[in-house]
């Protein structure tokens, strides 16, 4: 009776302080969501203090553009196709932009993130200096990379890619050090054993084991650099979103060329967004599937 009696003041102890738990969770919560729509009211309020505009007076405008987009748009039906046609180059150069900064960036990035892995690492003592690096390329927007570029450079998809690719380094180079973490060391000591250079270990011992996840995360990137191509065309890194910039800087009358390019460019992130979701399914699985 009394190891019973022990059993249920132990569980009732549990239980209360799961509960308090709870509740403190609730507590901490609720505050936080009442500190962040006191920011919000206070943005806006700020917003429109220093004429920066009321978003509440503006919010019956929002759909506007978008109407007279689509407007127009739908009034030259008939000249879509050409428009496609017209386009399609740019789109092509944007694509290439995205693809060509996702390789090269995936490639810096498996050098750091092999550099930046504790256990695999060259260099142990410089493994802290890496991941500081990786943290300030990705900690940098691609634009801001891409001005500062656009500046030294002229304009073109010459600097969108190498800042894109910088991006991609250090996003791809976090990721991949994750999965080089997870890697057996078994066949890194074998080959250690028999005197084997670094590079060799690696490229025999981890690679195999994590060539799977880094084609699946260097495909996901490279659906997110297609969107960050376009975006950079915004500010004369070529490619559709120059294209697109000049378009809707002109305003009515070319607002069916920009509904033209606002459509290609939304196929065109459809389609790469389901080919690449298809073969990271594979990739993933497949290797799961092989290690049972």
């Amino acid at each position: 009776m009394a190891e019973l009696s022990a059993g249920s003041v132990s569980v009732n102890s549990i239980q209360n302080s799961y509960m308090e738990q709870v509740r403190r969770k609730r507590l901490y919560s609720f505050i936080a969501l009442i500190i962040f729509a006191a920011l919000m009211v206070s943005g806006f309020n700020t917003a429109a203090a220093r004429n920066g505009g009321s978003f509440w007076g503006g919010i019956d405008n929002f759909f506007d553009y978008p109407a007279d987009v689509v407007g127009e748009a739908a009034e030259k039906f008939a000249e879509l196709p050409a428009h496609f046609v017209t386009y399609f180059p740019a789109l092509v150069e944007t694509v290439n932009i995205a693809a060509v900064s996702t390789l090269i960036g995936a490639l810096f990035a498996i050098i750091l993130s092999l550099l930046s892995t504790r256990g695999l690492a060259k260099f142990p003592k410089l493994v802290g200096v890496f991941r500081r690096a990786m943290d300030i390329m990705r900690a940098v927007p691609e634009i801001v990379i891409a001005l500062i570029l656009i500046f030294i450079l002229g304009g073109g998809p010459v600097p969108a890619m190498i800042a894109i690719a910088i991006h991609t380094a250090g996003a791809l180079g976090k990721l991949y050090s994750e999965v080089n973490e997870n890697a057996d060391l078994k066949p890194v000591d074998g080959l250690s054993s028999v005197g084997a250079t670094w590079s060799q270990k690696m490229l025999l011992a981890v690679v195999p084991q994590v060539a799977p996840n880094w084609l699946s995360y260097a495909l996901l990137r490279f659906e997110i650099n297609i969107r960050a191509s376009a975006i950079l065309g915004f500010v004369g890194a070529g490619g559709l979103g120059y294209e697109l910039k000049n378009a809707i800087s002109w305003g009515q009358g070319r607002y069916d060329e920009a509904g033209a390019m606002f459509i290609l460019l939304f196929l065109t992130i459809v389609l790469f967004d389901q080919i690449s979701s298809y073969y990271r399914d594979r990739l993933v699985h497949g290797a799961g599937e092989g290690g049972h």
